[in-house]
């Protein structure tokens, strides 16, 4: 039976209940023909079904990633679509599934990157997150971690804080000495009290372990 009845639009929803409902009936029952099909209705003619077979997806990601990892290269394709929900869909997925396929998101982090500096905060966040997972696997450690410092260093001030504070447990070796620096540049940059001091912390934090 087709999955695309249940979805939000399909039933008049303007909410994600009832998207976050199937999600989790798929995850119960490990259909992976469901995952199929919501896979192969991201290119529907209808937007609405498009967004809401991502929002499916990448709960499914947040939840169960296994289920829709063989499809790593479908969302890679999706980060040059025009749509932009479409894109930072995907790359929430992607986030998902980096633990269980590291080498194939490795070796995707140009076009990765690419839709993250030209995208929306959201999908910037998690190519954050997928650089922060690959710089904590050991195989990836060094060249991650270098991407992760530039991304630190360009970042909207609004957004470094939460990075810094998730870099931290990863960054490690030399490489602390240039995070180190990248913040203390930047700490003239917040309008914002209560962000400066969350960099100050990591600061901190950095300086102890010198």
């Amino acid at each position: 039976m087709s999955v695309i009845p249940k979805l939000s639009s399909s039933l008049n929803q303007r909410d994600e209940i009832a998207n976050q409902e199937l999600a989790l009936e798929i995850i119960q029952a490990e259909d992976h023909d469901a995952v199929k099909e919501l896979i192969e209705n991201l290119g529907s003619s209808n937007k609405n079904i498009q967004s809401d077979c991502i929002k499916v997806l990448y709960e499914i990601a947040e939840q169960k990633p296994e289920i829709i990892a063989s499809y790593d290269e479908e969302f890679i394709a999706l980060l040059q679509s025009k749509n932009n929900r479409l894109v930072w869909g995907a790359m929430s997925a992607l986030d998902g599934i980096t633990n269980l396929y590291p080498d194939k998101i490795y070796d995707s982090l140009p076009k990765i990157l690419d839709a993250a500096d030209n995208g929306s905060v959201i999908s910037k966040d998690h190519a954050v997150s997928i650089l922060i997972k690959l710089a904590g696997n050991k195989t990836y450690h060094d060249e991650a971690s270098i991407l992760l410092l530039g991304q630190l260093s360009s970042c909207p001030q609004n957004q470094l804080p939460m990075y810094a504070e998730n870099a931290l447990p990863v960054i490690s070796g030399e490489l602390k000495t240039g995070l180190l620096q990248i913040l203390q540049s930047r700490l003239d940059d917040f309008e914002k009290e209560s962000k400066r001091k969350r960099v100050e912390k990591v600061i901190l934090r950095l300086m102890r372990k010198e």
